[in-house]
């Protein structure tokens, strides 16, 4: 059952731009964007909450998240840096279950429940997890506890940053019903518009709306979003010992349309994707992108290669390839976009081409170039051809 399950869930606060504060104690306090050049169409990869308070926020145009804070610090994305801090939370976290669920660089879900007799409760976890990673790394960590993975989210994002929040079986109806409808996964701004058109504005309302209304707005979805609505998600965490893909999706706090943009943000995925599966020696057969729209309807596109890879411009030239065909056919605007690896397996152990291109050796001796230098000189120090 899964009330019965302790689900622990960690978000990074301010990531990206955290990090930069970490290795230069200067830019303690100040506002520090992460991103791509303001003149090259470049994007908001993370802002630390100095920026946040400017109305800055991540896939922003750089060039307007400049104009909005005009004396912040912006500095290019060192995905190496961050990805090295990410093993270190994800060690933490390792110290107390092999039941981890890597959303991103930057948060996790861990299933607990195996683990409560030998370490205490899921609240003495949790808070030993974040003391621990104030304590060895210098970095902050909100915590969200709870039975399902949709009530330890939304608990780790009530508080931020510095939060702890855990939510039970008694309180989370008094947590869940005062809060606006959007906060259930999948609600948009054209649901939540359509929902509120009908009086239905808060968690409570959704809960408590005819099913007829409910069913007319979302349709399909209606069973599930009730079902949220209750606190109920039955979901496992799927532990990263069995994974079947890596994978990176960021929703955006505005619809984007632009083409550039949105291909910026798919590019800094494949690179963050192509990264975790050199660092864990795997590579993939099938890539996927998911894209969903402003009303929440949400498509996939995949393609999958006869040989598996890890290179950046491979899996970026086929995600590209992806993309610019769902544009031609079915572009509208976006408010999630995320780039997936799937089919994966240890590298050089699945079907291989008989004879190695020297082109292929060169794209991985480039990898490795790559992030040494982005890791020194940061990520925009080089661009691949696009």
């Amino acid at each position: 059952m899964a009330e019965s399950r302790q689900i622990i869930h960690v978000d990074m606060d301010a990531f990206y731009a955290s990090a930069e504060q970490l290795d230069n104690p200067d830019l303690a306090g100040k506002a520090v964007i992460v991103g791509g050049n303001p003149k090259k169409r470049g994007v908001v990869s993370a802002a630390s909450y100095e920026a946040r308070k400017f109305g800055v926020h991540s896939a922003m145009p750089m060039s307007q998240a400049i104009r909005l804070c005009p004396d912040a610090i912006v500095l290019p994305v060192r995905m190496e840096r961050y990805a090295e801090l990410s093993q270190q939370v994800h060690a933490i976290f390792e110290n107390f279950t092999p039941e981890i669920e890597p959303i991103s660089l930057d948060e996790a879900f861990l299933d607990v429940t195996g683990c409560t007799q030998l370490f205490g409760s899921a609240e003495k976890i949790g808070r030993a997890i974040k003391r621990q990673i104030k304590e060895q790394l210098g970095l902050v960590a909100s915590v969200g506890i709870a039975s399902n993975k949709f009530l330890a989210k939304l608990a780790s994002d009530l508080d931020k940053p510095d939060g702890f929040v855990i939510i039970t079986e008694e309180n989370k109806q008094q947590i869940l019903d005062p809060l606006p409808v959007s906060r259930i996964w999948g609600v948009g701004k054209v649901t939540e518009k359509a929902l509120k058109s009908k009086g239905v504005n808060t968690i409570k309302q959704l809960r408590q709306a005819p099913p007829q209304v409910l069913q007319g707005i979302l349709g399909n979805q209606a069973p599930h979003m009730l079902r949220l609505a209750q606190g109920i998600d039955n979901r496992e965490v799927e532990s990263n010992r069995e994974a079947k893909s890596i994978s990176s999706e960021e929703t955006f706090a505005a619809d984007i349309t632009d083409k550039d943009i949105l291909l910026s943000v798919l590019l800094n995925q494949v690179e963050d994707v192509a990264q975790r599966l050199r660092t864990n020696n795997l590579e993939a057969r099938t890539i996927t992108l998911k894209l969903r729209y402003e009303d929440f309807r949400t498509i996939t596109r995949s393609t999958t290669f006869d040989c598996p890879t890890n290179t950046t411009k491979t899996l970026w030239q086929q995600a590209k390839d992806v993309f610019l065909k769902w544009h031609k056919k079915s572009a509208g605007p976006l408010r999630l976009l995320g780039f997936g690896a799937s089919g994966l397996q240890r590298q050089g152990t699945g079907q291989q081409q008989l004879f190695v291109e020297p082109e292929q050796q060169k794209q991985k001796r480039l990898d490795k170039a790559f992030d040494q230098i982005r890791s020194k000189f940061g990520h925009d120090a080089l661009r691949r051809g696009k």
